[in-house]
């Protein structure tokens, strides 16, 4: 018989090895320091824009890890609105899209008010308005009760269920959730990121509620990283990230679980996992700040309401390539206004022709400063075990992230495998950078707009 954590003698005093997350925790710190102080650097238009995608994200991931997929329109109309902020949006929105909204934002705004049972069923009432949940009548606003069996989480099909985990029961929820409540609102002297990752574990661990705790731990975790930063301001999603390494996140949530109270492990996972969203973030606030840089450098352009949409749609990344006739559906206009249209936009240097032409010309963005090569005026680098060594460049401004896979040091710049990575890298960095400029000014970018260097890139120099 499986025997869960909760149910070891000391739970639930966790235990880890400081010095193993030492560096780590540092590391990420820093990042998330450097981050903060470019956010702070905004004004508060570009600010928002920066927010609002990194908000919007967060709510949505949250819902598709637990299999739920909501409208983006409508998740980004209730947040522009319910902070102000102007956002093309539409007239209704689902009502559990509003609660999935409402308690992202009670918990990230409020990030300083004490968090209570009451405040925790008011959460779990706005995610099922309706009360129902999984397709099934749940108990909703207070703790579950248990009637229809054991709390488990289960897969596969009907009478042939795998059995992950079986939470407390529902007899002693009210202590624990008391004993967990206490512990977070008491503000202890540890590392804020350290209590987010010890928080979202432990109360998904409890699972108080018949459904929805898997999206209210991510948003407990996301008020304590709040707490962390002393700012209500959400630059980065850590849903997202999650979402993106859905399947390990299941993988140490249950080992954690079927383990010992020592879980390094899964804090180590949790920093891991929060620095690769920091990294995300550094991408979003990049083409928020050439976004800004592209108007700054066209502020004399004379464009219509149809140009500005279609112009704001290119910088947002428009999927395909635009031709007159995509022009003329998304603007609403005719052929022969959609032809005018990028007629003026290419005599004002704002659109140019892609290679080829024909019955299928296609159009895009003149990107001020584009292709010239990067400058590399920030030395700070790091490693990553799984893709290499991340440093950064600059264009104009814009922050570019450039990678240089283990594969690449170790085979070409190691000495003959005299230096470990990292001492390759310092050894070797301004060859490294010059490579990654070349490659950029030749526009052999990633999707995100960065530079990875790969072993096989050597021989293309």
């Amino acid at each position: 018989m499986t025997t869960y954590i909760h149910q070891l003698k000391g739970w639930p005093k966790f235990r880890w090895n400081d010095q193993q997350l030492a560096a780590k925790l540092a590391a990420v710190r820093h990042h998330q320091g450097r981050l903060i102080g470019r956010m702070e650097g905004l004004g508060f238009k570009l600010r928002a824009e920066a927010i609002l995608p990194s908000l919007t994200e967060e709510v949505i991931k949250s819902s598709e890890i637990e299999g739920e997929v909501l409208d983006r329109d409508q998740v980004r109309s209730s947040i522009a609105r319910r902070l102000g902020m102007q956002a093309s949006g539409i007239a209704t929105v689902d009502r559990n899209v509003e609660g999935v909204v409402e308690m992202m934002l009670d918990a990230t705004q409020k990030f300083d008010l004490p968090l209570t049972d009451r405040r925790l069923w008011t959460w779990h009432a706005a995610l099922f308005p309706t009360g129902h949940g999984n397709m099934k009548k749940i108990v909703v606003g207070v703790w579950r009760n248990d009637k229809d069996g054991p709390m488990q989480v289960t897969s596969g099909y009907l009478g042939r269920e795998r059995v992950h985990y079986e939470a407390p029961s529902a007899g002693i929820l009210e202590n624990e959730m008391r004993t967990f409540l206490e512990w977070f609102n008491g503000r202890g002297t540890l590392d804020p990121v350290i209590e987010a990752a010890i928080a979202h574990l432990w109360f998904v661990t409890i699972h108080p509620f018949d459904d929805g705790n898997g999206r209210i731990a991510r948003a407990i975790a996301d008020m304590a990283l709040a707490r962390s930063e002393r700012t209500p301001w959400r630059f980065y999603s850590m849903s997202t990230q999650i979402r993106a390494e859905r399947k390990a996140y299941y993988d140490i949530l249950e080992a954690t679980q079927k383990g010992d109270l020592d879980i390094t492990a899964w804090l180590d996972w949790f920093l891991c996992c929060l620095d690769r969203a920091f990294d995300r973030a550094e991408i979003t606030l990049s083409y928020v700040l050439a976004k800004a840089r592209f108007w700054e450098d066209n502020a004399e352009a004379r464009l219509n309401d149809r140009q500005r949409l279609i112009v704001n749609r290119l910088l947002d990344g428009f999927a395909g390539k635009l031709t007159s006739s995509k022009y003329a559906i998304l603007t609403k206009c005719s052929q022969d206004t959609a032809s005018r249209d990028i007629d003026d936009l290419i005599g004002q240097g704002i659109l140019a022709k892609d290679p080829g032409g024909g019955r299928s010309t296609s159009y895009a963005l003149v990107e001020p400063g584009r292709r010239r090569g990067l400058a590399f005026p920030d030395k700070e680098h790091r490693t990553d075990a799984t893709r290499g060594t991340i440093f950064w460049g600059e264009d104009a401004g814009r922050r570019v992230r450039c990678i240089i896979s283990r594969e690449a040091i170790n085979d070409h710049f190691s000495d003959g495998d005299r230096l470990r990575p990292d001492a390759a890298f310092l050894r070797r960095r301004a060859e490294i950078e010059a490579f990654a400029s070349r490659k950029y000014a030749r526009g052999q970018l990633e999707p995100d707009g960065g530079v990875i260097i790969r072993t096989e890139d050597r021989g293309k120099a």
